[in-house]
């Protein structure tokens, strides 16, 4: 019986052939009795898949047993067909797919068995290996692996939540150090009646205050003259346990009532002044100096002294500037100026070296004023326009008007804005140096820069145009003070002319 099935395969591999030379034993599949029996093949066939796949299973039962890759056998061939008369030029090892017959598409060589494409596909997928993959990004980083819960919690039961009052703890930060609640505190404690107390405010804003906030309060009190108050406010403090202990509010009070002469002092004020911080003890000496009890604040600056106790150079100052103002105490200040002087901390703030430097200049020390100048510059200050003018002053009153000139144009150097006060001063340096051109140039910078003279500054004009012999100046001067308010007498006239 003639297959045509098989009369198609044969001339599928017999011009498979003609175009390539094969091996002998490839030749030997056209001659192959046609008489075997399609269902004898096909039984064929499914004995060797089956004992291919039960091999494959054993390999995997088996790991120790090394996976060798396969004999391939060259018998099995393919030809691929990209149309009907085209043929390929190399063979491969794959599967012929044919959409309109579905068949026999392969030949054993050895028996010339047919197989089919389904026998076929388990046969040739045993022999495939990996399938290769697109080259990707060479550079490509990949992302670090997202740790585990259960690795990164420690060990352990659980820790109970602990829930906070964020509301409160909110408010607290806003209100326990700002200084325009603080100030409301004590302008609120202002308004109350005589015979309210000051709890009727500070109760409720107790759980957002801290150690210290009310300082500032109380402070605020002191310069609103309500000491009373302010003792109050400390006796309430001293009722709250997170509020006191507090040195700071015990320095402002003290401070406060010492200011005001309320401060009671103690008999034992040495054994006092033994158990208090050194905040405690320069707030009680801030207090004296502001009060005006320069003796009781000379004492406790002497007992500092005996018991080793170094206190700010700052209360130095304010010691110094006060007794300054009397010159009867002008041995007391040079006293303290000594002491001041063989201080190695040294730490005086711009304020208080101006303030020396003019209680000096006031007891004609200008070696003292031009030591804290330089002191000043060493230790990485910046000169204010106050201390300029100081400066200038100070060479000015010693009669060195080429040195005071010489700071006068490091002044304009540092590009410093000039106040009325350095006007004045520099007006009246060149009228000493009589320099009318750079006097009257000042005098226009004055006013230009808004500021209006006062009777100094019309007096050094109308005294250095006389010098000059302006008449009709002086009297454009005089007009224009008169206009400005000022009035010039016989005397001052008469004065101005000598």
């Amino acid at each position: 019986m003639f297959d045509p099935m098989l009369s198609r395969n044969c001339c599928m591999f017999g011009t498979t052939y003609e175009s390539f030379p094969w091996s002998l034993s490839t030749y030997s599949i056209y001659h192959t009795s046609l008489t075997t029996s399609t269902a004898a093949a096909s039984s064929f066939g499914r004995r060797v898949v089956s004992m291919a796949v039960s091999s494959n299973k054993a390999n995997h039962r088996n790991p120790r047993r090394p996976k060798l890759p396969p004999e391939v056998d060259n018998t099995f061939k393919r030809v691929l067909y990209e149309d009907e008369e085209e043929m390929t030029q190399k063979p491969n090892l794959d599967i012929l797919t044919d959409d309109d017959d579905e068949g026999v598409v392969s030949v054993d060589s050895s028996d010339g068995i047919l197989w089919e494409s389904d026998e076929m596909e388990a046969i040739s997928s045993l022999f495939k290996g990996r399938i290769p993959q697109k080259p990707g990004k060479l550079d490509r980083e990949r992302p670090l692996p997202l740790p585990l819960p259960y690795k990164i919690r420690p060990l352990g039961l659980p820790t109970p939540k602990r829930f906070k009052n964020c509301s409160r703890e909110s408010v607290s930060k806003q209100v326990y150090k700002n200084p325009t609640f603080l100030i409301g505190l004590a302008r609120e404690i202002q308004g109350l009646p005589i015979e309210e107390n000051v709890s009727m405010v500070l109760s409720k804003w107790s759980p957002f205050l801290r150690k210290g906030s009310l300082s500032l309060t109380v402070r605020e009190l002191g310069y609103l003259g309500l000491p009373e108050r302010a003792l109050e406010t400390f006796c309430w403090v001293k009722k709250q346990p997170h509020l006191f202990p507090d040195d700071h509010i015990l320095a402002s009070t003290i401070e406060v009532l010492a200011g005001s002469n309320e401060l009671k002092v103690p008999f034992d004020l040495e054994k006092f002044t033994g158990l208090a911080s050194r905040s405690v003890y320069e707030a009680m000496l801030r207090g004296c100096i502001k009060g005006g009890r320069l003796k009781l604040a000379l004492k406790l600056l002497s007992m500092a002294k005996e018991s080793n106790r170094v206190l700010d150079t700052g209360v130095y100052a304010k010691l110094i500037l006060e007794l300054g103002k009397d010159p009867d105490k002008s041995t007391l200040v040079l006293v303290l100026l000594e002491e001041l002087a063989v201080r190695d901390d040294l730490n005086l703030t711009p304020q208080d070296c101006t303030a020396i430097m003019k209680i000096c200049i006031r007891l004609r020390r200008f070696e003292i004023v031009e030591g804290l100048y330089d002191w000043f510059r060493e230790s990485g200050g910046n000169p204010s326009v106050v201390m300029y003018t100081t400066m200038i002053h100070c060479r000015y009153s010693a009669n060195k008007y080429r040195e005071a000139l010489a700071m006068l144009w490091e002044m304009e150097a540092s590009n410093c804005l000039f106040d009325l006060p350095a006007y004045r001063v520099v007006i009246k340096l060149f009228v000493a140096l009589n320099d009318l051109p750079r006097a009257v140039r000042y005098f226009s910078k004055l006013k230009e820069a808004g500021f209006s003279p006062n009777f100094d500054i019309y007096c050094s004009l109308i005294k250095i145009y006389m010098a000059s012999g302006r008449v009709a100046k002086c009297k454009d001067i005089c007009k224009e003070a008169e206009m400005a308010g000022f009035r010039f007498d016989e005397n001052t006239l008469l004065k101005l002319q000598q």
